[in-house]
């Protein structure tokens, strides 16, 4: 199917940690992850043994029908790792079965059927988790989604007509008005990203989550925190929602919980993880063994030392994209947390979005330098750090280097 974008152009046979390998031998530095997804490092050899391992065990059982170690251990661990009172997970397949299966859980437990998302969100390519997608570019074709989901403006400071450019939490009261005008009170759930990573790697502002939370339960729903994208270390701390003193009340996972390997899952308290009852969901491969065994050990990797180091380098990436601001016209703004950090690129004074710069940057980037990296936002036009978290100082300097190389160029 000619559904391929981006680096279609060559293949990878082989990877290991920062850098990744064509057939031909050509290496290359990877600052993308697979889209977020191999923050352990591609290949880790803990992560590898560890499914390894486990192949010669057990494959597969369907957990949800024959209990096995590796489901029950992850679950527990995933307890112990998660903000708050998040006790028990139910494991799928993928990040946008993850958001599915957290509204399924809270129509379910709220006993209500309204959804509401943000724009330029996004939360997965299934009809479910693409009606809360805030984006049209993903929908083209593909209408009409589920029902009884609306949309509130996102905390994009940048582009932002009730701010100047410094962002307060007041943005978040504009789910008031939507729940007002565009549904019929009967709210089961606010569905957010904490940094949205398609849509340009938006940070919102401090006390924003807060003020969204509060809004769901007054009006009797719950509030989804999407950490799909954010989560095991990403940001600089296991889970975004932890930089905002928030503890969602259910909360998807999936890409770099297994460092590769896939797997997805959802995470609520007691009070709410019990709403489902017998035959409520079901996952015939979720929770896999092969996967949550690698789950785990990715979790000891994460622990011993990557998260840290996500933070630590995330610390000097941050000011030092920030210093293309002050050197380029193109470069809007740079923004991020931990190793999660896009760069907005612009046509001319008047903010246009620079499109085709950014692809021409990264085009610039992976042929004259061999550094592999991604492309989003809104209007295409954010180039995306998100590295495998174990990159180094210098590799790091290595890929900011050119990305300079590539704003020159494209001047």
């Amino acid at each position: 199917m000619p559904i391929a974008k981006g680096y279609d152009s060559f293949a990878i046979e082989r990877a290991s940690d920062t850098t990744m390998t064509t057939p031909e031998g050509e290496e290359y530095l990877d600052v993308f992850a697979g889209i977020s997804v191999t923050n352990a490092g591609h290949n880790d050899p803990a992560v590898v043994d560890a499914a390894k391992d486990q192949l010669d065990r057990l494959v597969h059982t369907c957990s949800y029908v024959h209990r096995n170690a590796p489901v029950g251990e992850l679950a527990e661990r995933i307890a112990e790792i998660t903000p708050g009172n998040l006790q028990k997970t139910f494991f799928c397949n993928s990040g946008t079965e993850a958001v599915e299966g957290a509204v399924k859980l809270a129509r379910k437990h709220t006993g209500n059927k309204e959804v509401v998302a943000l724009e330029m969100a996004f939360h997965g390519r299934t009809l479910g988790s693409l009606a809360l997608t805030g984006n049209s570019a993903y929908k083209q074709g593909m209408a009409p989604t589920i029902n009884d989901v609306a949309h509130a403006p996102a905390p994009y400071a940048y582009r932002c007509d009730r701010c100047d450019e410094t962002c307060s939490s007041d943005c978040a009261d504009e789910l008031e008005r939507v729940i007002g005008t565009h549904t019929s009170g009967d709210l089961a759930a606010v569905v957010v990203e904490p940094v949205m990573g398609e849509g340009g790697i938006v940070v919102p502002p401090e006390g924003w989550l807060q003020r969204a939370k509060e809004i769901a339960h007054d009006h009797g729903g719950l509030l989804i925190v999407d950490e799909v994208q954010t989560g095991y270390g990403r940001t600089g701390t296991m889970f975004a929602s932890e930089q905002f003193d928030v503890v969602p009340d259910i909360m998807p996972q999936a890409k770099g919980i297994a460092d590769g390997l896939p797997l997805g899952a959802f995470t609520a308290p007691a009070a709410i993880a019990d709403s489902f009852e017998a035959g409520d969901h079901l996952s015939t491969f979720g929770g896999n063994p092969v996967c949550c065994a690698a789950a785990l050990a990715n979790i000891d990797q994460l622990e011993d030392g990557v998260v840290e180091n996500a933070n630590r380098q995330g610390s000097w990436l941050g000011p030092r994209l920030a210093e293309l601001e002050e050197r380029y016209d193109s470069v809007g703004e740079t923004r991020g947390l931990g190793l999660m950090y896009g760069v907005e690129l612009l046509a001319d004074a008047d903010r246009t979005p620079a499109k085709k710069a950014a692809t021409a940057v990264r085009e610039h980037m992976r042929d004259e330098h061999n550094v592999l990296i991604g492309v989003g936002g809104y209007h295409k036009n954010v180039l995306r750090f998100q590295p495998p978290l174990t990159i180094d100082r210098a590799e790091l300097e290595r890929a900011v280097d050119a990305l300079e190389s590539g704003l020159r160029t494209a001047e």
